[in-house]
């Protein structure tokens, strides 16, 4: 009976302890702020390669095949917390590309110095553990928008004076960990992102289009740097 009874005792106090640490450790997470800033290095490693080709009156290789370079660029990140597990992620980066032909017209230029800003939004979930690292997924909308295209040396060769690319609307999903350096919200962030997103490129001839085609576009783009929650 003395057994039961402190058996007893020991289980509510141990309900008790539990029910009083859950707060507090709510508490602790909400004492670090709703805001989180990301400083990030990020490797954009993306696709290029045509997909479809709409119009073509210069005689393209039938094997046409293309490839856009990988880039290195300087990323921040903003974050809102909602909650101790939910929060909504944007990003703000400038990238910069080259297309160059694979088959058909190996090495061969067509796009030259492309420069994207993919505006991007990603609610992501934040899971529960008792350790600084806390791991994360996301998904959410992105706008690719194109900006300084030139057509590349190739294409200018054959007369193309102007290079469009379009912009247009993708989904994006994420994963990642973010892990505490300090209880003043000082962290590291490591971050992977899978982009789906096409484009359509249209080079033309005084106005004029000549060459039309579909570009898979669907990078990844893997971060690292330090973040700052408060």
């Amino acid at each position: 009976m003395r057994f039961a009874t402190a058996a007893l005792a020991a289980t509510a106090g141990l309900a008790l302890s539990a029910g009083l640490a859950m707060p507090a450790y709510a508490q602790d997470d909400a004492e670090k702020g709703r805001l989180q800033i990301k400083f990030l290095g990020s490797a954009v490693l993306t696709d290029g390669a045509i997909t479809e080709i709409r119009t073509d009156t210069v005689g393209l290789p039938a094997d046409l095949q293309t490839e856009a370079n990988d880039n290195v660029v300087p990323t921040i990140a903003a974050e809102y917390f909602f909650t101790d597990n939910i929060s909504l992620e944007t990003i703000c980066c400038v990238t910069q590309h080259d297309v160059d032909g694979v088959t058909g017209l190996p090495g061969a230029e067509l796009v030259s110095d492309a420069r994207l800003i993919p505006a991007t939004f990603t609610l992501k979930y934040h899971f529960n553990t008792d350790g600084v690292i806390k791991p994360y997924v996301g998904a959410g909308p992105t706008y690719f928008i194109w900006f300084d295209e030139d057509p590349g040396s190739t294409t200018v060769g054959l007369g193309v004076d102007d290079l469009d690319f379009s912009n247009e609307l993708g989904f994006a999903l994420q994963a990642g960990v973010d892990v505490a350096l300090n209880d003043d919200g000082l962290g590291l962030s490591l971050d992977a992102k899978r982009y789906f997103v096409d484009t359509d490129a249209t080079w033309s001839v005084a106005g004029t289009p000549v060459i039309e085609t579909t570009h898979k576009l669907d990078p990844w783009v893997l971060s690292a740097g330090v973040s700052y929650r408060f």
